[in-house]
């Protein structure tokens, strides 16, 4: 094989393993790609390949994913198999055969790969909506907000860090691993939300901050309630946060008053000090939504910036991801 194939086909097998741990979508998968080459392979290794990068890999058989998401999977890859008329892999076949057997969970496991060679492992729900909270998931704002801090570590490190509405905790986790911050405090307000950030904090490795066992170079870890309409000033100025961030919270116009309210009384909170730096990631998927917002803010004196990213392979349906930064100083 050619230096150039070769290097083609490690970028193909590594786009096909990021994805495929990640839960994504199949529309976000290389098969344009994977078809011709296996159209051009004379055997099928690249196809075994293909298979210990995804169902077989390593991080799935200690942490399966969902049922679901390998059984599509798997039958796309099939298909993509017998349109290139290949002979038939008597492997491929036993692993769907296995995942049709097996029993689909409630619960799944979604693994990020970090530059740093390790991964965040999630355990979530494999509904969108379960528990009467969308926050048992990751969205896609919660992968940009943690690609963003991992480009960006100097804003995290050594500095307490609040996260609002923390969802399965995928931007935290990262961070905590790749821009060691001082303290990072999860948060979110529904109990089955929390008990699943704990369940997800202490799989990563990762001690809670009553854990006398803890490790001294992780940072001080807390997974906390917190209710928007509620907090008080008092109870706020307890977490002392240098950066507050938040990944898709602007999904309807009451959350987007109570996130305003909060973000209010954070600075305040902070009267006689520098007030917290905020960075804020979320699909904007209306126009009325995001004008909200900035009405919003506008009332409350908080001044901000943001940057649009647009994703057609995520977005195909006209959203767009947005990262804001947020100047508390009222």
């Amino acid at each position: 094989m050619a230096p150039e194939e070769k290097a083609g086909t490690k970028l193909l097998l590594q786009s096909f393993e990021r994805r495929f741990l990640a839960a994504r979508t199949l529309r976000c998968f290389p098969w344009q790609v994977g078809e011709a080459k296996l159209r051009d392979s004379s055997d099928s290794e690249l196809l075994r390949d293909i298979l210990q990068k995804t169902v077989k890999h390593p991080v799935c058989v200690k942490h399966p994913p969902s049922v679901k998401c390998a059984r599509c999977f798997l039958s796309e890859l099939i298909k993509k198999h017998e349109a290139v008329h290949m002979e038939p892999l008597d492997e491929l076949y036993k692993v769907l055969a296995e995942t049709l057997m097996a029993k689909e969970s409630t619960q799944g496991h979604w693994s990020y790969l970090l530059p740093s060679e390790g991964s965040v492992t999630l355990s979530e729900s494999t509904a969108i909506i379960s528990h009467g909270t969308t926050g048992l998931v990751t969205w896609d704002a919660a992968h940009y907000l943690a690609e963003c801090a991992i480009e960006n570590p100097a804003a995290f490190t050594n500095r307490t860090v609040l996260e609002l509405s923390s969802g399965a905790g995928l931007t935290g986790l990262s961070i905590c691993k790749m821009c060691h911050p001082r303290a990072y405090i999860f948060s979110d307000c529904h109990s089955r939300v929390l008990e699943q950030l704990r369940g997800n904090v202490l799989l990563n490795g990762l001690s809670l901050e009553a854990d006398i066992t803890a490790n001294l170079d992780s940072p001080r870890v807390t997974v906390a309630q917190l209710d928007w309409d509620v907090a008080t000033v008092h109870q706020l100025s307890a977490f002392q946060p240098d950066v507050v961030i938040a990944a898709d919270v602007l999904y309807c116009p009451e959350a987007i008053v109570s996130l305003v309210g909060v973000l209010w009384r954070l600075a305040a909170c902070r009267e006689h000090q520098w007030a917290p730096e905020v960075y804020m990631a979320f699909t904007v998927r209306n126009p009325e939504t995001g004008q909200l917002f900035t009405t919003e803010l506008g009332w409350a004196g908080i001044r901000w910036e943001a940057e649009a990213h647009h994703d057609q392979k995520l977005f195909p349906y006209g959203e767009y991801l947005e990262m804001a930064m947020l100047n508390l100083t009222l």
